[in-house]
């Protein structure tokens, strides 16, 4: 009997909305982003399990998990998706919690996960407003060191993967994140005492303060357009073996990746591609996978090397 498993990776990028990537860009990923929710619509989830990262919207110094699954959870709203409660299972989200404390990761639980364009920007292009299925939100700490082993990062997707198949639901498994890109994140080492008090305590921010973020982003967009930026420039030689390696189901080698490898390599937002790390090796829980790459182009203004691959079990 085929496990009716699927899963979906994408980057993501805020950008995305904002800056012109160039003629027939934007069409373009418009284009494969309808096939790929297309592709999901076909496949017709009764359950989304969605691993995705944080960039300091919801989780902070001041008790920063390694894995977080969110019984509930809430978007801060950033970059224009909505704001407001995500349709999670709750019952179902505390049962993975324990599923996946036996087999041994520390997955911590949250009845009030704050989330942000990391998890919602891709539900909101797969999914109609208010008709995205029940969601298991689970966050993978991307973006503060020290982050995760990709190792660890595997077996949480393995435990994922083993609730999914014995759920007897059609679970859709989605990544979101990646490919290489260095957007400017504020690192806790080095930073101002302003910035590294933020960094800890957390807290939302204002509508000034939020402003003054996406402006900062926004402007290092126009830098990677016109060659001025100084942070790591997108690596799409670095970007199509992740995906060659992904596409074989080595999934030995992608756990094999080192933290600094991964910036010196694809930047500090490459180290998003533990998410795609945990849905494959969560589909691989329910024996080998066939993945299609639907999309891969660097995208500078976007400040991202973007891509979109689907998968199931063979």
């Amino acid at each position: 009997m085929t496990v009716p498993l699927a899963a979906l990776f994408a980057s993501h990028t805020p950008l995305k909305d904002y800056l012109d990537p160039g003629p027939g860009l934007a069409a373009e990923v418009d284009a494969c982003l309808a096939e790929a929710r297309a592709w999901v619509q076909a496949f017709a989830p009764e359950l989304v399990i969605e691993f995705a990262p944080d960039h300091f919207n919801g989780f902070f110094y001041q008790l920063m998990p390694s894995f977080c699954v969110g019984a509930a959870a809430e978007s801060v709203g950033d970059w224009r998706t909505a704001t407001g409660p995500l349709p999670v299972a709750g019952e179902l989200a505390q049962r993975l919690v324990e599923v996946a404390h036996a087999d041994g990761v520390d997955v911590a639980l949250s009845h009030r996960m704050t989330v942000d364009h990391g998890f919602t920007q891709l539900l909101e292009i797969l999914f109609d407003t208010g008709r995205t299925p029940p969601l298991i939100p689970v966050f993978i700490n991307c973006a503060a060191p020290p982050r995760p082993p990709m190792a660890r990062v595997r077996a949480l997707g393995q435990a994922v993967g083993r609730f999914a198949a014995a759920s007897g639901q059609r679970v859709l498994l989605l990544a979101s994140g990646g490919l290489s890109h260095d957007p400017p994140v504020p690192l806790l080492e080095g930073a101002p005492p302003a910035v590294r008090e933020r960094l800890i305590a957390g807290g939302p921010l204002s509508p000034e303060a939020r402003a003054a973020r996406q402006d900062n982003v926004l402007r290092e967009g126009q830098n990677f357009v016109d060659g001025s930026s100084r942070r790591t420039p997108l690596n799409p030689d670095w970007d199509m073996a992740f995906l060659d390696v992904l596409q074989a189901g080595d999934l030995d080698r992608l756990a094999g990746l080192q933290d600094a490898d991964i910036t010196r390599d694809a930047g500090a937002g490459g180290h998003e591609v533990r998410t795609w790390l945990a849905a494959a090796a969560a589909l691989a829980a329910a024996g080998p996978y066939r993945a299609q790459r639907r999309y891969y182009r660097p995208i500078a203004p976007w400040i991202a090397g973007f891509g979109i691959v689907t998968a199931q079990p063979v």
